[in-house]
């Protein structure tokens, strides 16, 4: 509990050298020529016997010094029963997402979002789905986070053409996970535009019917969408089960998430 103390151990050498030094300096010397019949004679138990209180003194302070840097174990298990949902995060890359009211500007923002709420749910499958002016699968639903934020840290705007193709994007993300066993399936949806390029831009209903046939909330969060916008991002989350957000700033994204 207290590692600190430990190097108080160092004290424990200082203490035998001085008292082989100590030593030393005690004990009686004469020289006597001719003595060589008595080198191999060696040392009585009685001569080694002395210095046995000196070995109690240091291990009482090595002890001590054990104590009290309060050693301690544990020895404990416990069984943990979880049960995760598949969540497909739809990322929008657009050109729009450089624009820089967040730092370093939505896309990044966006991104470290992401991470940190894909870090917090590890017994979760995770997918990845951007669009732009098309969308296509980044990653599909994984365990493997490590892997899918890696893939996350990848997306640029610029990859594919441009444009906010948020239908397909959805349509993209209701198709990865419609067939899945898990009792709980999830689609966020993360984007700052309206439909302009979407070929489901006039049928937003089929969208919204195939992810309420098959359970699927979606979850929308706007950067600073049009108001004019806001209506069809309530009707696709409000409609499946889920909710919309609005998240003007980095701060309020993270609270968001």
């Amino acid at each position: 509990a207290s590692p600190g103390f430990l190097y108080l151990l160092l004290i424990l050498p200082l203490m035998i050298g001085f008292y082989i030094l100590r030593q030393h300096k005690i004990t009686a010397a004469l020289n006597i020529p001719g003595l060589n019949q008595f080198e191999t004679s060696g040392y009585s138990f009685r001569h080694w016997l002395r210095h046995i209180l000196f070995a109690f003194r240091i291990a009482a302070v090595g002890l001590l010094i054990l104590i009290l840097a309060r050693p301690q174990a544990t020895n404990s298990y416990q069984d943990i029963s979880t049960e995760g949902i598949d969540i497909v995060v739809t990322l929008d890359i657009s050109g729009s997402m450089l624009a820089r009211d967040f730092k370093p500007d939505r896309l990044e923002a966006s991104k470290n979002v992401a991470t940190e709420f894909i870090t917090g749910r590890p017994y979760d499958r995770i997918g990845l789905v951007v669009f732009s002016g098309e969308s296509f699968t980044q990653c599909p639903v994984t365990t493997d986070h490590a892997t899918l934020i890696n893939l996350l840290r990848e997306m640029k705007s610029g990859m594919i053409e441009d444009g906010t193709a948020i239908g397909e994007g959805l349509a993209t993300a209701v198709n990865r996970i419609k067939d899945s066993e898990a009792k709980s399936k999830v689609i966020i949806l993360l984007t700052d535009g309206s439909d302009v390029s979407s070929s489901h831009v006039n049928d937003s209903v089929a969208v919204v019917s195939r992810a309420r046939a098959s359970r699927i909330p979606i979850f929308s969060i706007g950067l600073d969408v049009p108001h004019n916008d806001e209506a069809v991002f309530r009707f696709l989350s409000q409609s499946t089960g889920g909710e919309y957000f609005i998240a003007p700033t980095s701060d309020q994204l993270a609270d968001v998430f």
